[in-house]
């Protein structure tokens, strides 16, 4: 075939739904300065972890949500051949992104998450508020896969022992954190005019000064929580990200968590499906016509 008859073969809507998703780690990842967490100013409070890590590890992912989107189209209705399917496709997607880690887990409760929200939204493209979508998504997480490993996972064992609800029941109340905390907090800050990145940093605190984040738990049990969730209230308080007291609250908060070891993974998981589901809304970047 000559070079000029090649055309570019239209994007599918499980591909697109697959840039969102992969896009909105990236984008929780590069986000700056967040407190305790990799970001492009280094590692936070990890010593395993750095940028270039959490993006290889987003872009590994690329397929697994293309597959659970189009596991959507193809069941066409929550149930439990729709839960088995995107379980299964989720491991094998965590099987691919330890491999490019070297069995470091970047993003397992990301593969959780948006995984949820990306099925959900194939489900039904037309339905695209954040809420719906989120709706959708608990009520495939409340069906239970069968050959879901019954092992526990650090962030299930702190959740027992502390009472917390784990990622697994945040996703089956249909994620409040982000419905009720991020989502609003990403909005007023915006009409505020606060910028974009204040705005996305301003959501993760709001879901910080909230969530009883297993990763923190784990990391640095109840002193660590209570200070990630002090902290964010009051840089909050002053002003947001975007003013300078709230600044250095920010920076303080983050002195504080790395010297606790204490980093919020569960509220970065949740900032990347906030971001997810404010794209879907809005239908950016979306293929005509599907959204």
């Amino acid at each position: 075939m000559h070079a000029f008859n090649l055309q570019a073969k239209p994007v599918t809507l499980a591909e697109r739904l697959a840039d969102l998703a992969v896009e909105a780690l990236i984008d929780e990842a590069d986000l700056s300065p967040k407190p305790a967490l990799v970001d492009r100013r280094g590692n936070g409070a990890h010593t395993d972890l750095h940028l270039g890590l959490m993006h290889a590890s987003a872009l590994t992912l690329w397929p697994a949500f293309k597959e659970m989107a189009e596991a959507a189209i193809e069941f066409g209705e929550v149930g439990l051949p729709l839960r088995e399917a995107i379980g299964r496709i989720g491991r094998e997607g965590e099987r691919a992104m330890l491999a490019t880690t070297g069995g470091i887990n970047t993003h397992r409760g990301g593969i959780w998450a948006l995984g949820l929200l990306v099925t959900s939204a194939a489900l039904a493209p037309q339905s695209r508020a954040a809420h719906a979508v989120a709706a959708r998504a608990a009520r495939l997480a409340l069906l239970d896969d069968a050959d879901a490993p019954r092992v526990l996972s650090h962030g299930a064992q702190v959740a027992q022992r502390y009472g917390a609800r784990g990622a697994r029941e945040e996703a089956q109340a249909g994620f409040p954190a982000v419905i009720q905390r991020a989502l609003p907090q990403l909005q007023r800050s915006r009409d505020a005019g606060h910028g974009e990145q204040n705005a996305r940093l301003d959501a993760l605190l709001a879901i910080m000064a909230q969530l009883a984040d297993t990763c923190v738990l784990y990391r640095a049990g109840e002193p660590g929580l209570h200070a990630m969730q002090q902290g964010a209230r009051a840089v909050l308080d002053a002003g947001g990200s975007a003013s300078l007291a709230g600044r250095r609250r920010l920076h303080e908060l983050d002195q504080q968590l790395i010297a606790l070891n204490a980093s919020p993974g569960g509220a970065a998981d949740l900032l990347a499906a906030c971001l997810l589901l404010d794209r879907i809304a809005s239908g950016d970047g979306m293929i005509q016509g599907a959204f």
